[in-house]
């Protein structure tokens, strides 16, 4: 336990450093000699206050160099923040402990980013517990947050891909190379071409960019990506088959992906349905993570999820026939996770733009205090009221834009094929900045697509100019 605090500098200097020093202590205590303990004491202290600048690898790191043949990266990211969003941080933490516990990844080669929210909320009766959806267990325990809150951010994030060197959080990139494999697994909201951090986004031009990047500078051999988040498949489908890259979505380019098992008396979903099956699939083949290809694993999750269209882009020939074990671990010897039978579960689905509203009203049926449900209620009819108002603002600038109300309609009957990232780039963030986000009023990203589409037909800075005159609210 006490190897495991120096992972991350943020999480020791908030959460653990008492337990580390007691640790540090309890070793003197018992392998040095009573007139050598204030030596032995002061040495503890000092290694201690030296760690709290180490932005490097864990103790594991210190004591054993990487060798030089190919090695495991992963890179977790659950992209929100707030109580109604658990499942994001819960899907980022299972993941942590699978591959970790069972599948043996060394724990310097896995970055985290997480605003850490959620397990010591207020509206947690478990302080410092984060339950899966699946075993019922904890899975908050020991995972290592190397950026948490506001170094959650998009920017963050393509420069740790990059393995640039990062001032913030624990300072931990990837360190990868062109014998290396990189698996990314992101959740969070999604919009078409975009994908949602705590107060930013991130716009499949740069993640394009980047990824490009990586590939030319051969920052991998190859890479997988899980990605749960709606319209993540708008992220990928017009990714490179030739780059080694392969990325399985929880939905195609034009839906919604879900969440999926309600707790009742936490009032959230644990988890993300096709990121539950995944993980549930992995978890019944284990040990033999070995025996199931990366095909084959999307085919069989594909069936599982029936709420969204599970979707895979990029390297289908090579990438595909290689074992899960190569992205996500070989098992170590004597790992298993035993099911809780006692809790119960209500597995019920809800579109991701749809949770947050639900999240109210269900407190509002089970609240008895008068002010809570005045407030409750003031809320639900602020954010329903907002849902119809996004839909006339976006007609009105379809129609600004094409100068017909017969366009608008074509335009608003189905999403299109993003063809122009740089614009649907420019278009989103000119409407999440000056009329609303997407982490604020999730039910927005079921509408975006009619704005979007305008990028296929007209210049972006005339749609931006409209999104500034009809968001100027």
């Amino acid at each position: 336990r006490c190897r495991l605090i120096l992972t991350s500098k943020q999480w020791y200097q908030r959460r653990v450093r008492g337990h580390f020093l007691s640790c540090c202590l309890s070793f003197v205590h018992k392998h040095q000699k009573k007139e050598d303990m204030l030596r032995a004491t002061l040495i503890a202290v000092c290694f201690l206050l030296a760690v709290q600048g180490y932005h490097g690898h864990p103790v594991e790191d210190l004591l054993e160099q990487p060798k030089n043949e190919g090695q495991i990266w992963a890179v977790i990211v659950a992209g929100s923040n707030h109580w109604y969003n658990y499942r994001h941080q819960s899907d980022a933490c299972h993941l942590y402990q699978l591959l970790t516990k069972k599948n043996g990844i060394p724990r310097q080669n896995i970055i985290t980013m997480m605003y850490d929210d959620i397990a010591f909320n207020k509206k947690n009766p478990r302080q410092g517990v984060i339950i899966n959806a699946l075993h019922g267990e904890d899975v908050y325990e020991g995972v290592m947050i190397d950026y948490m809150g506001r170094d959650v951010t998009p920017q963050n994030f393509l420069d740790i891909l990059m393995g640039k060197t990062m001032k913030v959080g624990s300072g931990k990139t990837l360190a990868s190379g062109p014998d290396d494999i990189v698996f990314v697994n992101f959740v969070d909201h999604g919009g078409p071409g975009a994908l949602g951090f705590p107060s930013d986004e991130l716009h499949v031009a740069d993640l394009t960019k980047t990824l490009e990047d990586m590939y030319t500078d051969k920052r991998y051999k190859q890479m997988l990506w899980y990605v749960e988040a709606c319209y993540s498949g708008s992220m990928f489908n017009k990714l490179s088959p030739n780059m080694n890259i392969t990325a399985h979505t929880a939905s195609n380019t034009d839906e919604s992906s879900y969440a999926c098992v309600k707790d009742e008396e936490l009032d959230v979903y644990l988890g993300d349905c096709w990121s539950l099956n995944w993980m549930n699939n992995t978890e019944q083949i284990f040990p033999n993570l070995e025996t199931e290809t990366v095909e084959q694993q999307y085919e069989i999750v594909k069936k599982m999820t029936t709420q969204s269209h599970a979707s895979i882009y990029g390297d289908l020939t090579n990438i595909c026939k290689e074992p899960i074990s190569a992205f996500m671990g070989h098992p170590l010897n004597g790992s298993e996770t035993e099911a809780d039978s006692s809790r119960k579960y209500k597995y019920q689905s809800t579109a991701t733009p749809d949770v947050m509203l639900e999240y109210l009203k269900g407190k509002r049926e089970k609240s008895t205090d008068k002010e809570e449900i005045e407030r409750l209620d003031q809320e639900i009819r602020y954010h329903t009221f907002t849902e119809g108002k996004v839909q006339e603002i976006l007609e009105q600038i379809s129609h600004q834009v094409t100068g017909s109300w017969d366009m608008v309609e074509v335009f608003s009957r189905h999403p299109e094929t993003i063809e122009h990232p740089g614009c649907n780039k420019d278009v989103l963030s000119a409407f999440f900045s000056q009329c609303y986000k997407m982490q604020t009023h999730p039910y927005i990203t079921k509408y975006l697509y009619r704005l979007t589409n305008l990028c296929n037909a007209y210049n972006g800075e005339k749609i931006v100019s409209a999104v500034n005159d009809n968001c100027n609210h």
